[in-house]
């Protein structure tokens, strides 16, 4: 077995009972597939048919690593959770988390564990290196996920070493946008993994390890992976591109930076109605940081970058409250801004409610916006809504919508909890015309109608709707595909060719086991990145084009997943109105992707070897994956 893998998966079936460990593929389909999503997607197509449900039974779930996850690499804590996509049944989920789960999984000698089946009665799954056994988690049932995560940990009498990867009520709900919660600070969100996980009446995972990394090279792998991590926060020089992700939100830095967002009118706030109103939201969410809160940044494992952070509010009616936050704006939009909250300590506290629930507010925050909408415009009444009086800026008023969808009660759980598709139909067409969804999916909750190549890579991602072809005209360059200037926002000329390019990448660091936040922009990373493959699994002429290549193939295994189960043209453009109308004031004020779409997805199928939105025969042969269609 090449070094950078630990030889070997974890079974699980939850109907009978039985976990059992399985050798890993050859060498030769790993150095196709590398780790990550790319052996998870091999796996799916493998070993699912054409109907089967994201949540039947025989339905695999997936908790999988790469062959850089708890080595010296940067960051190198990406847990991959796999399935079938709840929210668009058509496609593939790919859920990305961080934290020590990851990595503790890897210690304890497995590169993923994959799930089958459904318990009896609620269970948790305890992964303590070579010991693997189901426990009951009735005590846990109904809990939040932070106090499973507690409680879980003081039963396996570990409270530092072991980490734990649960649901809430939300995914025991089934709930569309549930999530995956691990560390506090973490979560895996994109296709309803919680759901899917709820489905299979599985709470909790718990993991613990002592075993080390194999390295084909060590000496030279720790050298490679040295330089990468302080190419992370490295000084650009001019005509080198804008500052990496990893270092503009290094040390919990959203809290700093946050106006940014707000200048370039990009805030996702009441419902994509009001973009001035996300000027003096992000000012005031950063100021109160400065002022009155106590940040104290989260690292994953192995991480230099430490976006997340551990925020306390000192004072007010929040006083002494500790919200433990992800390193992103996207998930405080989705709970507070969409519905009009720009009190920042009550952003924090509705937020980081979202999280215990185990619920993506990219997903719930779109729903609560629409109806929020609705209300304003007097579309809803407290009749409809059971009293709840949802004006902007509610605070009460969305804790209890939000409770409402989770326990199955009111209008929240009567018409919300249906999901954005199937709930803005039941609410007519003026709730269709305003709610926000990509198939279904709830979008990485910023405003992107000023930035037409991540609105581009939002819409024409594989997995339902998520990140993967950012493109360039937002938050840094990649110099290392030539793009050391931003493109311009709002004109379509190049947008698909950089989505095309920076998918591929994006989707090869997929595969690898580390974070994004440690590659996306960074200087030199995919000489970095492919190198530090090479030194740790043995294959010495593993390069940049290579790892570009399993990138192109991990977006054609999407498609292909996708055609097999369903996927038709038309459904490429299944978004959403307000998400592509011209936004009424700001930087995009009068500026609509919409005309120009159809001629840039086109523009992006010929960059990606596609017709017809399908992958040619030419183009499958090119990627290694002739005869799939």
């Amino acid at each position: 077995m090449a070094g950078g893998y630990m030889g070997k998966l974890l079974r699980v079936d939850l109907t009978s009972g039985r976990c059992v460990p399985a050798p890993l593929p050859s060498e030769a389909v790993l150095r196709k597939y590398v780790g990550g999503i790319g052996l998870a997607m091999r796996i799916l197509l493998d070993e699912t048919k054409p109907g089967t449900k994201a949540t039947d039974p025989e339905a695999p779930l997936m908790f999988m690593t790469g062959p850089l996850t708890g080595t010296s690499a940067p960051s190198s804590s990406n847990l991959a959770i796999v399935c079938l996509n709840y929210d668009a049944p058509y496609a593939v989920a790919t859920g990305h988390s961080h934290g020590y789960w990851a990595a503790y999984l890897k210690h304890a000698g497995y590169e993923g564990i994959i799930i089958t089946g459904r318990a009896s009665k609620p269970v948790y799954l305890w992964v303590d290196d070579d010991k693997v056994e189901i426990r009951g988690a009735a005590k846990v049932w109904g809990k939040d996920t932070r106090e499973t995560e507690r409680l879980v940990k003081r039963e396996l009498g570990d409270e530092e070493k072991i980490s734990v990867a649960c649901i809430g009520p939300a995914g025991e709900a089934m709930l569309h946008g549930a999530s995956v919660k691990n560390d506090r600070n973490h979560g895996a969100h994109k296709g309803s993994v919680g759901a899917v996980m709820g489905s299979k009446k599985l709470k909790a995972i718990a993991v613990r390890g002592t075993k080390r990394v194999p390295l084909a090279d060590a000496a030279g792998f720790v050298d490679v992976t040295k330089r990468w991590d302080d190419s992370i926060k490295a000084p650009r020089k001019p005509g080198e591109g804008a500052p990496a992700v990893g270092s503009i939100l290094a040390d919990g830095g959203i809290t700093r930076v946050y106006p940014y967002v707000g200048q370039k009118n990009m805030v996702g706030c009441k419902n994509y109605t009001d973009p001035l109103w996300g000027i003096g939201y992000a000012d005031k969410f950063a100021k109160r940081a400065a002022d009155s809160w106590t940040v104290t940044p989260k690292e994953s494992y192995n991480c230099s970058i430490a976006c997340a952070y551990d925020c306390t509010i000192n004072e007010g009616k929040f006083a002494d409250f500790t919200a433990s936050m992800c390193g992103g704006g996207e998930n405080i939009e989705g709970a507070a801004a969409m519905v009009g909250i720009d009190n920042p300590d009550e952003a924090l506290a509705l937020t980081d409610h979202f999280d215990a629930m185990g619920i993506d507010s990219s997903v719930a925050g779109a729903l609560m916006g629409m109806a929020f909408e609705l209300y304003e415009r007097k579309i809803l009444s407290p009749q409809d809504t059971g009293g709840l009086e949802l004006n902007w800026g509610n605070f009460d008023s969305a804790v209890q919508l939000l409770n409402d969808m989770i326990a199955g009660e009111g209008f929240g759980g009567r018409v919300l909890a249906k999901g954005l598709k199937e709930a803005s139909r039941l609410l007519g067409k003026e709730a269709e015309a305003s709610v926000l969804h990509i198939r279904g999916g709830g979008l990485n909750m910023h405003d992107w109608r000023p930035a037409w190549s991540v609105l581009l890579g939002q819409i024409v991602a594989g997995a339902g709707v998520c990140w993967q072809g950012p493109g360039v005209d937002a938050w840094t360059t990649e110099p290392d595909l030539g793009y050391t200037e931003f493109g311009t926002p709002m004109v379509p000329d190049g947008k698909a060719e950089a989505v095309a390019k920076t998918q591929a990448k994006k989707l090869w660091e997929d595969t690898l086991g580390v974070c994004w936040f440690a590659c996306w922009g960074v200087k030199g990373v995919l000489d970095y990145s492919s190198k530090a493959i090479a030194l740790a699994t043995g294959w010495s002429d593993f390069n940049r084009n290579e790892a570009m290549l399993v990138g192109e193939r991990m977006i054609n295994m999407q498609r292909i997943i996708a055609i097999k189960r369903g996927f038709k043209p038309k459904d490429e453009f299944d978004i959403s109105d307000r998400l592509t109308e011209a936004p009424s004031a700001g930087a995009a004020a009068g500026k609509s992707i919409r005309p120009h779409l159809e001629h840039m997805v086109d523009e992006y199928y010929h960059h990606m070897g596609w017709e017809n939105a399908r992958p040619t025969a030419a183009t499958l042969q090119r990627v290694g994956l002739a005869g799939e269609l």
